[in-house]
């Protein structure tokens, strides 16, 4: 125990302040929190276990100048993605991982520890510890908590910074580390007038490159598909509450709330995570209460509820971002047809499940949404 208080305090001392933690602040304004920080845990425990695993050995097959600037241009390269219009997100969105941001974060934090002083730290540790295990619990526990403070700090700037700001934000601190790593690390002969000045133009020729739609966009008043789907989830959220509060049969029929017993209950529990969403939901399973099954809801208000989370999910039925409308939508089945369809796979399916389901019903909501 005492290991991993001494390794954890050594690294959280280490990191508050430092690049990675900018890095978890920078990242905190593009991707939800849960995806950062499971990025900062896998990147992490990646880069301390090698260091742990082999110790000094690492630095004698790869100098760490070598390393470092690797990391150098990797973190150019991170900036100049970063700078990257999202214009063709949605046609792109099917075919991304579930975990893209997860390992895009872990790439990141793995990239730039390699040789740095956190690594240096934990072959340090390891070297005299009686339990290497714990050393390595204890460096990935702070740079964790480093992240995490990181991250509370950049959704909150990100709440109120506007999106291409953030951007040039975001890519200039990933640009200033790797220009940094690059002019401590490269050899002398390298850095030169001559050098720079390519090295300059190349980037700005890039940047500038990268950069062109959005500024394109902004000129022609035209709203990014981040913009778009952050106006199209908050505007669905807000529609959709006030629809479940009018299915809701009160306490004067149902004598005491029952809260997530509730199906309704249980609905308004999850539009309430998606309007105050922080990047991390808790889907916990339904459990209904006795006689919730045979109440009798207003069907006209269910069905309209059912029709606007359709609406929303109809342009991409598989987006991982609708997971939370999924479980609204699955919860508005149950209760118009006593059952639901567990996956959206295709828009087109979904229709026959449904009208197979219920036709009448079926069509109705078909033909408000474009059937």
């Amino acid at each position: 125990m005492h290991e991993l208080l001494k390794a954890f305090i050594l690294i959280f001392i280490a990191e508050m302040g430092d690049k990675t933690q900018i890095l978890a602040m920078a990242f905190a304004t593009r991707f939800p929190v849960k995806k950062v920080l499971m990025g900062i845990f896998l990147g992490s425990f990646l880069n301390h276990g090698l260091a742990v695993i082999l110790g000094s050995y690492i630095s004698s097959f790869i100098p760490v100048n070598t390393i470092q600037i690797a990391a150098g241009f990797a973190f150019v390269g991170f900036a100049l993605w970063t700078l990257k219009s999202d214009e063709n997100e949605d046609k792109d969105e099917e075919q991304k991982s579930r975990f893209g941001p997860v390992l895009t974060v872990a790439l990141a934090f793995f990239i730039g520890e390699l040789g740095d002083k956190t690594q240096l730290t934990a072959i340090t540790l390891a070297t005299a510890a009686a339990y290497p295990l714990l050393i390595l619990c204890g460096t990935v526990l702070g740079m964790i908590v480093t992240g995490g403070i990181g991250i509370i700090i950049g959704k909150k700037l990100g709440d109120k910074i506007p999106e291409f700001a953030i951007k040039i934000i975001a890519a200039s601190v990933f640009m200033f580390f790797g220009i940094t790593k690059l002019h401590q690390n490269l050899p002398s002969a390298y850095i030169s007038l001559q050098s720079i000045s390519i090295f300059i133009g190349i980037v700005s020729i890039a940047v500038f490159i990268m950069l062109r739609p959005m500024i394109v966009r902004r000129k022609q008043g035209q709203e990014s598909v981040f913009r778009r789907k952050s106006r199209e989830l908050y505007n669905y959220y807000q529609q959709v509450e006030e629809s479940i509060d009018k299915i809701c049969l009160g306490i004067e029929t149902c004598k005491a709330c029952q809260g997530n017993n509730c199906i309704v209950g249980f609905t308004k529990t999850l539009i309430k995570q998606g309007i105050e969403e922080d990047g991390i939901l808790q889907h916990e399973a339904f459990v209904p209460a006795e006689g919730v099954s045979s109440k009798h809801y207003d069907k006209e208000q269910v069905l309209e509820s059912l029709r606007l989370t359709l609406a929303l999910l109809k342009k991409n039925p598989c987006s991982n971002e609708y997971e939370n409308i999924h479980e609204i939508r699955k919860k508005l089945e149950i209760l118009l047809f006593n059952r639901s369809i567990e996956h959206m796979n295709s828009w087109e399916e979904y229709k026959r499940c449904l009208i197979d389901m219920d036709k009448p019903s079926a069509v109705r909501i078909f033909k408000t949404i474009n059937y």
